[in-house]
């Protein structure tokens, strides 16, 4: 498969602190592809350098064959990237239907799409008239995910989906997930092991910044050692 995201050397500072020294990784096309890595290891800042939310001094970003370091933010999302941000950042006073709606890109994109987004999140159709602020944590994710689905994006970044939630609306979620995966790409931060490892074809494991480690996720899963080094987790 060819890959639509290559990310070569970047090195992103904020303010003074030196974030990222080095992250490498590829994203093929058609893949889930998890960026794993314990806490302040630095995988939001990775995915808000490929958006250029806080954009590397150096290294290369190349999405679908294009270098995109030094564009906006709006110029690389406009390109085809949808963000999925950690903590889901909806609009709480908005409800579903306006927080869809304001996602467009194009005018009529929404109900060109709909029926997928509803396919894959069927609560959010009936909560439709409802306001963010009064969904459960589950319904705030499956509705910022469903935001990002709105324009025709070819990569998706979504950062930490399972933070805060239940173990059933994980389950729920992560079937969803799946199935999207059949009409996008999908970078995924996750802190939750094992929901990377059910999802995942691949990944990239960051450690103070660097990539220390990639590969096929069915390889990570048997090295116990690699897992508990890295992540503080049971393969189990």
């Amino acid at each position: 498969m060819p890959n639509i995201l290559e990310v070569d050397s970047i090195q992103t500072f904020i303010g003074l602190f030196h974030i990222l020294e080095g992250v490498t990784l590829t994203v093929p096309e058609g893949s889930i592809t998890a960026l794993l890595g314990r806490n302040g290891a630095g995988k939001t800042t990775t995915l808000k350098s490929i958006l250029g939310l806080t954009p590397p001094r150096e290294g290369r970003v190349v999405f679908g064959g294009r270098d995109v370091r030094g564009h906006r933010p709006f110029d690389i999302a406009a390109m085809g990237i949808g963000y999925v941000p950690e903590h889901r950042a909806i609009f709480r006073d908005l409800t579903v239907e306006e927080n869809l709606k304001i996602a467009e890109r194009k005018k009529g994109e929404l109900a060109k799409r709909s029926d997928m987004i509803f396919t894959l999140f069927p609560d959010l159709k009936r909560l439709i008239k409802l306001r963010g602020g009064q969904l459960s944590g589950g319904q705030q994710q499956m509705l910022a995910i469903a935001r990002a689905l709105v324009p025709d994006n070819r990569l998706l970044l979504i950062d930490e989906p399972s933070e805060g939630l239940a173990p059933i609306i994980i389950e729920q979620l992560m079937e969803s997930i799946r199935t999207l995966s059949a009409h996008t790409t999908i970078l995924l931060v996750e802190q939750n092991f094992r929901m990377a490892r059910q999802l995942a074809d691949r990944y990239y494991l960051i450690d103070d910044g660097h990539t220390v480690k990639h590969g096929a996720m069915a390889d990570l899963v048997n090295d116990q050692a690699t897992v508990q080094r890295y992540l503080g987790a049971a393969v189990a």
